[in-house]
């Protein structure tokens, strides 16, 4: 009789929590009213290599801020920033941008910027995504590193903690290939001893990770094949698996992958998720691929997605109707090219 209760009321709990997730999830796509993108230029000139913003409604058209001029800029460092990644904290107060401290513009030296660049990423912080602190530059690759590329954070729920993850070669093995290395953090100003996180056998850069349906997803370029891989695992820190099939694997010429949903799933149906790729070698920027099961590792090619300029490798983030409304007044919109 007790294991008969004792069972009805596990059955009662699941029941309870999969009703909060409907509820959660059905709330969360309720407030969700758009999203920011934080990206950088091509260009000649020392604007180019800064923070840029732009704003969509639905993750597939985009419109320039600031009349399309830089957001932020960084006059620290190498002064100039790439990559930018922004992130919402975990408790919901605090916006994270970091970005790479690089300027081609100012080097124009990629052996110099592989081998004898920064250690450092650049951080900016927010409350509001209007407001930003001063840039501050932070050494988080180790000391024999030649560089320390195209940074992103995630939170990890295990610990408790923000995984910091970036591109670095080092001058152990005659900066023979970049490696994938990590560290963590809660503050975003002390960080814990690098070490290395993704070890494959050919050079790697460009990672990103998503959560979703309890499991990680993570999207890295193979420097050698010029292509996109796709790993999934239960856990932050492993053991990660390669997605079968694919769809994607054997795109080359293509960079910068980044993840996000465009419609938010229900009761009924999945989320939508969009990937997009820089496809640099071919000077289109952004391309688009769209899947209905992530999981799977399917996606298609689409239509319908627009940008004002060419977006390089950035991130995006959703955003309630409230920093909507804020960051169109602060910034306001802009069809500037």
């Amino acid at each position: 009789m007790y294991r008969h209760i004792s069972f009805a009321r596990r059955c009662l709990g699941m029941m309870a929590l999969t009703l909060v997730g409907v509820a959660a999830t059905t709330q969360a796509a309720a407030a969700q009213a758009g999203y920011l993108f934080a990206t950088f230029k091509n260009g000649g000139d020392a604007a180019a290599e800064q923070i840029y913003f732009g704003l969509s409604s639905d993750g597939r058209n985009w419109t320039a801020l600031n009349d399309a001029k830089p957001v932020l800029v960084s006059t620290i460092g190498d002064k100039g920033v790439r990559d930018p990644y922004l992130l919402r904290a975990h408790d919901g107060k605090t916006f994270y941008l970091i970005a790479t401290d690089l300027s081609m513009h100012h080097t124009r030296d990629w052996k110099r910027a592989v081998n004898a660049g920064s250690r450092s990423i650049i951080i900016w912080e927010s409350k509001d995504l209007v407001h930003w602190s001063s840039p501050r530059a932070v050494a988080v690759a180790p000391e024999d590193a030649g560089c320390a590329w195209a940074p992103e954070a995630i939170y990890d729920e295990e610990r408790g903690d923000y995984l910091v993850f970036w591109a670095s070669t080092t001058k152990r093995d005659g900066f023979s290939k970049h490696r994938i290395w990590g560290a963590r953090t809660k503050d975003f100003r002390t960080f814990g001893a690098p070490f290395v996180y993704i070890e494959k056998p050919t050079t790697i850069i460009d990672t990103t990770i998503v959560r979703d349906g309890g499991k990680y997803y993570r999207f890295t370029k193979d420097e050698k094949f010029k292509a996109i891989t796709m790993e999934a695992a239960e856990r932050l820190e492993g053991p990660w698996r390669e997605v079968p099939d694919f769809s994607l694997a054997k795109l080359v010429g293509y960079e910068g992958p980044e993840a996000y949903v465009i419609e938010p799933g229900n009761a009924q149906r999945p989320a939508t998720w969009a990937l997009i790729l820089d496809h640099y070698s071919a000077g289109r920027g952004y391309q688009p691929f769209v899947t209905r099961n992530l999981s799977s590792g399917q996606f298609d090619a689409s239509g319908g997605f627009s940008f004002p300029f060419e977006f390089r490798h950035g991130s995006i983030l959703p955003l309630s109707s409230e920093e909507m409304e804020r960051i169109k007044a602060a910034y306001g919109p802009s069809k500037a090219k």
